[in-house]
């Protein structure tokens, strides 16, 4: 169907509504459950595009229609039209499931109000999730982030690492200044989403990566997993090649009798025969120092994700504390932390379930963007001022029609600026502004020239700046639950030790129940810290006591 918008939004070539007939019959052709429409420079003027959205509408009610004006409009068409596609082909799958839901909620009058977790870290509407299903592709880490940010203010610690280990992945997301670090852009089975979503690191590294050694006698775990079935050796459900899990178990870091508070038992000696097996007789190596080995080849692989997630921002780890969180991470955090310089780490309560636990403390988030290429100079000003009062007035019409109230309402704007020239952004908050004024742009040309020094090592307040995209970031507030300082259980807090490998030998070392740990007494390194569903490794060098929230927090002993 022919037509062209220019770049600066007049219309070149109308609409040809003409060719409608011939389109339509392709589409039936196709057998069309979906259409995506991405037509040139309709970030700027989205008129052909909702004229045709019209138009399918029209004639097929019942096709799900994704326009990438409405989905993400931003420059760049290739980005664009991945993220729109992925949309159109997402809101069949999705809308049918949301719908089954809410039937299903709805029966005997039971009709709660539901929201669901983005990729942003924030919630959004059965609603939105229908219309946009692309906005919820990487939901699922965001809740650990999530969880990190509100830990970060809970402890007063502002500049956290979080790194979530369970049994496939290891996810490494950062909080700095307080904040959650987010990206305007990420990356699907290798297609780009031009969608705001909380920047993670994710490696394939878990409790079940498998350990193997190669044809040249190289030993490396990951990222072949051996998920939850057949799972690690020790699980006894037919599992023959050694993991993780299996070398943790052979050291002694877990107890046999105790995985999972006691429910399920681990199997050594098969464990112990498949680190044999597979790794101690190729590489010469006796179970101990194979295990040991895996563990180390472990360690490295997740403090190499844990350094570039950093170093790529021009960041100090001697600067960060380390959260570690997930059924597995718990048992590695202090070996990785040592090795990246990185004195202090922090357990949460429930490591496992931390990413639920973040969700809780989520608010309806809705990320507003329009793309204007302009320069970040005084004679700008009124045309930014004018976009901004656009965004902001859809975003407060979003925010009603999701039942926020005016109070409840909270509104920060930030920008994607380059230098002139340059063929990528950084994203610069710019606080509540509403009406941007010289010295308003003077504070967010500094931020820009600061970021891009942190970042790559350079800046020239000198240099021309383009404003490339404007965003308008809407909260809405929800209630939170309020949290308890928990108790520690009445009984004994040291349960007694067992033998670990550790350093080259055998050694009883301590054994602490974290439910029954009070806040004065001090563990010292090498210890275990046990709970039902996770199990803590205090390497030597380390001590740990209980803080705030409950919280373990581990710091190198001078």
């Amino acid at each position: 169907m022919a037509e062209r918008m220019r770049a600066d939004g007049s219309v070149e070539t109308a609409l040809d509504e003409a060719a409608m007939p011939a389109l339509l019959a392709r589409l039936d052709a196709l057998g069309a459950e979906a259409v995506a429409v991405c037509l040139l420079h309709s970030y700027v003027n989205p008129a052909h595009e909702q004229r045709l959205k019209a138009l399918l509408r029209a004639a097929r009610p019942g096709l799900p229609v994704s326009l990438s004006s409405e989905v993400s409009p931003e420059i760049r068409e290739y980005e664009r039209s991945s993220t729109t596609v992925l949309n159109a082909l997402l809101v069949p799958v999705v809308k049918a499931y949301l719908d089954r839901l809410e039937a299903k909620l709805g029966e005997g009058g039971f009709r709660p109000l539901v929201f669901l977790v983005q990729s942003n870290g924030g919630v959004c509407s059965l609603r939105t999730a229908a219309e946009q299903p692309a906005r919820l592709l990487l939901s699922g880490p965001s809740g650990g982030a999530l969880a990190a940010g509100r830990i970060a203010q809970l402890l007063d610690r502002p500049n956290l690492v979080a790194v979530d280990m369970g049994g496939t992945s290891f996810d490494v997301s950062v909080v700095q200044g307080g904040r959650v670090s987010v990206i305007t852009q990420g990356e699907i089975d290798r297609l780009p989403v031009r969608l705001p979503m909380v920047e993670m690191r994710t490696i394939g590294a878990g409790g079940g990566s498998i350990a193997s050694v190669d044809h040249g006698g190289r030993l490396t775990v990951g990222p072949r997993s051996a998920g939850a079935r057949p799972g690690p050796v020790a699980y006894g459900r037919g599992g023959v090649e050694p993991t993780v899990t299996d070398a943790n178990l052979a050291l002694g870091r877990l107890d046999p009798d105790y995985f999972l508070g006691g429910a399920m038992k681990l199997d050594m000696p098969a464990t112990r025969a498949a680190i044999a097996a597979r790794v101690g007789t190729p590489l010469g190596l006796s179970v101990e120092q194979a295990a040991q080995g895996m563990l180390t080849v472990t360690n490295a692989n997740l403090g190499a994700a844990v350094r570039l997630s950093l170093f790529e921002k021009g960041l100090d780890p001697r600067e960060f504390s380390m959260l570690s969180f997930g059924g597995a991470g718990g048992l590695h955090a202090t070996d990785v932390a040592a090795e990246m310089g990185i004195a202090e780490v922090i357990f949460p309560r429930e490591p496992g379930t931390l990413s639920a636990y973040g969700i809780l403390y989520s608010d309806l988030v809705q990320d507003i963007a329009r793309s204007r290429v302009m320069p970040a100079v005084a004679g700008s000003l009124a045309e930014v001022g004018a976009l901004l009062a656009e965004l902001r007035a859809t975003a407060d019409a979003r925010l009603a029609a999701d039942g926020v109230a005016a109070g409840a309402r909270h509104i920060e704007v930030a920008v994607d600026m380059r230098y002139h020239g340059q063929a990528f952004e950084l994203l610069v908050p710019w606080g509540d502004v509403a009406a941007p004024d010289a010295s308003a742009l003077d504070a967010l040309l500094g931020r820009f020239h600061a970021m891009h020094r942190q970042r790559f090592s350079y800046s020239d307040p000198k240099e021309a700046v383009e404003i490339v995209t404007l965003r308008v970031i809407a909260t809405g507030l929800l209630p939170k639950p309020e949290a308890a300082e928990p108790q520690p259980a009445d009984r004994r807090a040291l349960k007694g030790t067992r033998r670990v490998f550790e350093e080259g030998a055998w050694r009883d070392i301590p054994v602490w129940d974290r439910e029954a740990l009070p806040p004065e007494d001090i563990i010292t390194g090498p210890a275990i810290v046990e709970e039902p569903f996770a199990t803590h490794y205090i390497s030597r060098g380390w001590t740990a006591r209980l803080g705030a929230a409950g919280a373990l927090i581990a710091r190198t002993t001078p």
